[in-house]
């Protein structure tokens, strides 16, 4: 068990090196440089931008900036291009920001596609199956920024009230209680469209494995013995169906970052993922690659998660 768990960690520090590597040269082959985007004077002359990418590191050798940049990135001193900002402190606003869209988010989308998919596979070809499957092939059709879009349009003309941002401008005076309730709304919004491709396509996956599961000779076995159908069902077929989803488990915590950039533009959510746009368009070249670091390492710790709980779950692997 032991050398099973030190063989995935050890593959997984060898691939986030090998990210780092690729990540880091792939920005460096994109056209441009930050020392002339930076400057917004038009009378800088080519020596004040040899100055300026001789101050961010931009005239060593790549195998020396890539060095002295994840030297940095690790320190706390790699600062922003576009601002001059530590890049961790930037990282960590922005992380916490996210978070709430990420846990309502996540506990919406795992909370109901079960029901929805265990439900539609046990009344098979009824009209909730046929509903469910309907619905769910049209959010997942239909783009993200559309289904916001159509949802700020519906929310303001219904309700009259304010949808962007984390807060509604100008209540800073305001009763606690009020603020509060007014901080929920707006999390309400972005966390629904948030959910709402996730619940589609887990609902669809639970629903196939749970009819692969009960057609199996070991579920008829059991319902010839007697067996109450909510045992059968949800003890010994849900137990059993529950196993793919382990590695999907494994991917939830990259969504912390690639998940919401186009819920977070649209909705004005100071958030990771309107970070990342935002030093895409500026050439922020620390965020950007400090953001794809992150990423991977969530990636790889999500992976890592699922074969640990591989081990625990199927005794194969601890053998």
């Amino acid at each position: 068990m032991l050398a099973f768990l030190k063989r995935s960690l050890w593959q997984r520090v060898i691939t986030l090196f090998l990210i780092s590597v690729i990540a880091f040269l792939i920005i460096h082959l994109a056209p441009g440089s930050p020392a002339e985007i930076c400057p917004l004077n038009p009378k800088f002359t080519h020596e004040d931008i040899e100055r300026l990418r001789e101050a961010l590191g931009l005239d060593k050798p790549l195998p020396v900036q890539y060095a002295l940049f994840y030297k940095r990135l690790f320190t706390g001193e790699l600062r922003s291009f576009k601002d001059g900002q530590p890049v961790l402190g930037k990282i960590w606003e922005r992380f916490l920001n996210s978070l709430p869209l990420f846990v309502v988010g996540t506990i919406l989308t795992w909370f109901l596609a079960f029901p929805l998919g265990i439900k539609a596979a046990l009344k098979r070809e009824s009209f909730f199956d046929r509903a469910t499957t309907f619905f769910a092939y049209l959010l997942i059709a239909l783009p993200a920024f559309f289904l916001a879009y159509l949802l700020i349009i519906f929310v303001v003309q219904r309700f009259d009230v304010s949808v962007m941002g984390m807060t509604t401008f100008g209540i800073e005076d305001a009763p606690w209680a009020f603020r509060w309730n007014n901080r929920l709304w707006h999390l309400l919004l972005p966390s629904i469209l948030g959910a709402a491709g996730g619940i589609a396509i887990l609902s669809r996956f639970v629903r196939s494995q749970m009819l692969e599961i009960i057609n199996q000779d070991y579920i008829r076995t059991a319902k010839a013995k007697g067996l109450p159908e909510d045992t059968v069902y949800y003890k010994h077929a849900l137990g059993n169906a529950l196993m793919p989803f382990i590695t999907m488990f494994g991917l939830v915590l990259p969504a912390l970052i690639g998940g919401s950039v186009i819920i977070e533009y649209i909705f004005a959510w100071p958030g990771m993922g309107r970070l990342g746009y935002e030093a895409i368009m500026a050439r922020d070249f620390p965020v950007i690659i400090s953001l794809n670091f992150i990423a991977a390492l969530l990636t790889l710790m999500g992976t890592f998660l699922s074969d640990i709980l591989y081990m625990l779950v199927d005794p194969r692997i601890r053998l």
